[in-house]
């Protein structure tokens, strides 16, 4: 690397995701500190040269965006052209991935059930619910029908009862 001050320990690549690297590829092989060191700052070095001519091709083709494209033309363009297939592979394997991911993020294909179904029990949710709302609105009418019943018998109770008073009052005014 050029220069090795603070802010270069910014630019490069987390030692942990190294270490696992190397593990999983070299499994029974000790490595020993400095090398791992020398392995992040190639990597380091490798994906700065990359991007860097990406970057130059991308503003060539007087576009705002590094695209794959970009990248697989400077791998070549570097003299790494002999990577380009396999670059490939693992660049359709991250979309496969990537297109997973947002499907499964979806709720309706996290649930297994096919979408007419899920269709089908949702309108018999909505029928109980009409049907439900149907039977409070009758009881309500029916109580208010009682309501309205009780309330005649009461002012016709009072009416009579009324009528029966004053017919009494005359009774004793006539017995005066």
């Amino acid at each position: 690397m050029a220069s090795s001050s603070a802010n270069d320990d910014d630019l490069t690549i987390p030692r942990a995701a190294i270490n696992k690297m190397i593990k999983e590829t070299l499994p029974n092989v000790r490595v020993a500190n400095d090398a791992r060191e020398l392995v992040v700052n190639c990597c380091t070095e490798f994906i700065h040269l990359i991007s860097s001519e990406a970057n130059e091709i991308c503003n060539k083709s007087e576009k705002k965006t590094i695209s794959p494209e970009h990248v697989i033309n400077a791998l070549e363009s570097l003299g790494f052209g002999s990577y380009i297939t396999e670059v490939k592979d693992v660049l359709q394997e991250c979309k496969t991935v990537a297109m997973k991911r947002r499907k499964a993020s979806s709720r309706l294909e996290n649930l297994g059930i096919p979408e007419e179904e899920l269709l089908r029990q949702q309108q018999e949710l909505f029928a109980k619910a009409r049907q439900q709302q149907a039977e409070l609105a009758q009881q309500e009418w029916l109580q208010m029908q009682q309501a309205a019943q009780q309330a005649q018998l009461a002012a016709a109770s009072a009416s009579a009862a009324q009528q029966a008073g004053s017919s009494q009052d005359e009774d004793e005014e006539d017995d005066m």
